[in-house]
């Protein structure tokens, strides 16, 4: 027997109608209650799309994670990271993105869709420096939908609660998991020692 959903119809009839609820708090913009969640939230996840397929990267800063330009109009400066740049890659070719924002302490989240573009606007880049060292580029969202999430998720996962924080002296480092997959070409211990002065060093 075939269990699979495979049609808008057979999702529909399993899940029936959302309540208006779940429809009336979408919105186009920036409301003033939205606001407050935004200018709440210093972590957000950044899902975007290309020709190889699709992306998610954690994007986080002090304060808050975007900055609101006007009702329609968010910005994200790209701080320092790895240099993959997936997601400036996926930008410039196809502008789609969405967003899921954390606000540490609530079950409530974000939810942001939108299309974004790149800048190197200088007035843009000088206005989001953070202790003297500007974004190389500026993500500039345009807001299509804006809606909060209900808090059911963040209370299953127990997400702010420190009696379910993971031990991490249980958990493979950053360092380890380099030198097995590169085969010992980088990593290591010398890589964990590093890190905690490196990243002191290159945070903005």
């Amino acid at each position: 027997m075939n269990h699979l959903i495979t049609s808008a119809d057979e999702l529909h009839e399993l899940y029936g109608t959302p309540a208006l609820a779940s429809t009336a708090k979408v919105g186009d913009r920036v409301t003033p209650q939205y606001r407050l969640l935004i200018e709440a939230s210093p972590f957000c996840a950044l899902a975007t799309a290309g020709p190889e397929g699709l992306d998610c990267s954690p994007r986080g800063d002090a304060g808050q994670c975007l900055v609101i330009q006007d009702e329609k109009t968010l910005l994200m400066p790209d701080r320092r990271g790895n240099n993959r740049i997936d997601s400036l890659h996926n930008i410039v070719r196809d502008p789609r993105i969405a967003l899921m924002m954390l606000i540490p302490g609530s079950g409530n989240t974000l939810r942001i869709n939108g299309t974004a573009e790149l800048s190197t606007d200088p007035e843009l880049l000088k206005n989001l420096a953070m202790k003297g060292k500007e974004p190389r580029c500026v993500i500039r969202i345009t807001i299509s939908e804006i809606y909060f999430q209900c808090a059911r998720a963040v209370i299953r996962a127990g997400l702010w609660d420190s009696a379910n924080h993971v031990d991490t002296a249980a958990l493979p480092t950053p360092g380890q998991i380099l030198e097995h997959m590169s085969s010992g070409e980088v990593g290591g211990k010398a890589y964990d020692d590093e890190w905690p002065d490196r990243a002191a060093k290159s945070m903005w």
